[in-house]
């Protein structure tokens, strides 16, 4: 004699089954798969090119990154080029590994790099990219000054890029010391003929003209200064110009401003007309860039002080010219500066995967419950009519 199942009964055990596919990969520590971050670029005129001669403004979209709501950081987006196994969750190094157009990290710099913070981010105020959306997009707008740049390394090193020699493109990383794998890529951009001639500035409300000072010809060195720098670079003083040989180099900066945290203006003095310089902080700490020196030999711009940087003296130096001029001023540090966690993100996500593990695991012992009731009612049935 062949007996029905109980459709009920049966429902129960396929849900059962299930939930318990469900939890037992949870609870082996996979998470729900994601999908991968990718980048797209495209230029103001359809392509996906630098320019050989002018600064140009790419369009860069990212969708597929991991995006950690109220977690610290986010992620950084640079130009410039990567070797080997670059990526800091593999041990990369800045300046070795992977290199990038210098620009000051404040909120107002040149457009060079960018910052889009995670939604809810305690640093979200500094973003001059924006807020990646909870599905992990995000868009900005970053300026390109030419295939060939001075980079400067956290490690304080500098380098020549050539882009036509080497292949640049979108770097991505996870931002204030935040290394997320899922987070890191890089998108190859080649270099091309954008433009016949110098193109005419963005209008002034857009956000390639807030980010872009202006296109320069400059046979592929980058021409734009920081923030708060025009090209020259020279505060007006109501003197005469005068050129790098009328007086020794000089780096000055606004010590009253010199706070961890907070953006530092300088000055430089003295240096040779129409060179193209970086001013790095500490060894690479921070830096910011590429400044075309004026033709009366100055340059001024601002530079970020990292927010973890400790009280006492600190440097700044111009990495570019023989000799280069260095400036020794004390910082003063943070205050009610919480230190920031390099695990901070990944301690979010393993507890959010600690949680939803616990409730797929509840969901399982209701159902294997309901499960148990069943077989007991359907057994009483059996007995009641026997």
């Amino acid at each position: 004699m062949v007996r029905r199942l109980n459709p009920a009964l049966a429902r129960a055990v396929l849900g059962a089954v299930l939930a318990a596919l469900v939890a037992g990969a949870l609870l082996a520590g996979t998470a729900p798969a994601e999908a991968a971050a990718r980048v797209s670029v495209t230029n103001d005129r359809g392509s996906a090119l630098v320019d050989g001669t002018y600064a140009t403004t790419l369009s860069v979209r990212g969708t597929g990154f991991q995006s950690v709501r109220g977690g610290h950081g986010g992620v950084y987006v640079w130009f410039g080029t990567v070797s080997g196994g670059w990526q800091p969750s593999k041990g990369g190094v800045s300046g070795e590994d992977y290199v990038y157009v210098p620009d000051s990290e404040a909120r107002e710099n040149a457009g060079h790099q960018r910052y889009v913070a995670f939604p809810g981010s305690d640093t979200a105020s500094s973003a001059n990219g924006g807020t990646m959306s909870a599905a992990g997009a995000w868009s900005v707008e970053l300026v390109v000054p030419g295939p060939v740049f001075e980079a400067v390394g956290r490690n304080g090193t500098t380098r020549s890029v050539d882009c036509r020699k080497v292949t640049c493109g979108i770097i991505t990383v996870g931002a204030h010391g935040v290394k997320n794998a899922g987070n890191e890529t890089f998108t190859p951009v080649r270099v091309g003929t954008v433009y016949d001639e110098e193109p005419a500035p963005a209008a002034p409300d857009s956000p390639a003209a807030a980010a872009q000072p202006s296109a320069q010809p400059s046979a592929g060195l980058g021409a734009a200064a920081g923030a708060g720098a025009g090209a020259a670079g020279a505060p007006a003083t109501g003197r005469a110009p005068r050129t790098a040989s009328a007086a020794a180099s000089a780096l000055e900066v606004d010590r009253a401003s010199a706070r961890a945290g907070h953006a530092l203006a300088f000055t430089g003095t003295g240096l040779p007309a129409g060179r193209q310089l970086t001013v790095v902080f500490d060894d690479g700490r921070a830096a910011a860039g590429p400044f075309l020196v004026g033709a009366d030999g100055g340059i001024a711009g601002v530079v970020t002080l990292p927010p973890d940087t400790g009280a006492g003296t600190h440097e700044l130096r111009v990495f570019g010219v023989e000799n280069p001029p260095v400036v020794n001023f004390a910082v003063t540090a943070a205050e009610d500066q919480a230190p920031a966690s390099a695990d901070t993100a990944a301690d979010d996500q393993d507890r959010a995967g600690l949680l939803f593990a616990g409730a797929c695991a509840l969901v399982l012992l209701v159902v294997l419950g309901r499960l148990v009731w069943q077989l007991l009612r359907a057994r009483r049935v059996r007995r009641a009519v026997a």
